[in-house]
């Protein structure tokens, strides 16, 4: 029987759906299409902000000193960077709807200021009663300690849980140690994997 829902956020609970601002970005620093994003998230500086070895703020200073941007220009890009992305209203409507019950958390590779951006920006509180975040316990996905780690918080075994992710890679690592997993590619079907599930129990 299903207990335990696991959301990831970024792609997932969240889309960046309009890249107007990176792409202006990229224009102005002279990158190639999706250079920047890569930059971001794709480095090696970001993959140890992802297991709390970087603060946020040092992520972004790293981000600066690598376009050679000053610090006003930093600011600037961190604010725009995220300008785009919006809610996943359709998928959050669905997960509000699973209440009480199942048990909901967020799993996230995630920088260290994720807690407050999910909380106080986006209001995710209200829905999941528990968000697993990487920066804050040293392990990121597809560890598959993370998984092991994220059903214990909710008292579920694996084969009680379902996972969605945008990421194959951790699709695949979630499967391996047991839990019902769906690949995130749209609403639609994410959505229609998920029941199917829930309804065979």
């Amino acid at each position: 029987m299903i207990r335990a829902v696991f959301f990831d956020f970024g792609g997932v609970l969240i889309r960046d759906e309009d890249n107007s601002e990176r792409e202006v970005w990229e224009k102005r620093l002279g990158l190639s299409p999706g250079e920047l994003a890569a930059t971001v998230f794709e480095s090696e500086a970001a993959a140890r902000a992802s297991v709390g070895e970087l603060t946020t703020a040092e992520m972004w200073q790293y981000i600066g000193e690598r376009l050679q941007l000053d610090d006003k220009q930093c600011r600037q890009l961190q604010a725009d960077f995220f300008r785009g992305d919006n809610l996943n209203i359709e998928l959050l409507e669905f997960a509000e709807a699973l209440q009480p019950r199942y048990r909901l958390a967020i799993l996230s590779n995630a920088w260290s200021d994720a807690r407050r951006v999910f909380s106080q920006v986006y209001g995710l509180d209200a829905i999941f009663e528990t968000m697993i975040i990487s920066a804050e316990i040293g392990l990121a996905k597809p560890d598959p300690r993370i998984y092991h780690l994220a059903v214990e918080r909710l008292d579920a075994r694996p084969e009680e849980a379902i996972f969605l992710d945008d990421r194959l890679e951790n699709i695949e690592a979630a499967q391996a140690v047991g839990l019902r997993a769906v690949h995130f590619r749209d609403n639609a079907q994410a959505i229609a994997e998920m029941r199917a599930y829930l309804d065979a129990g």
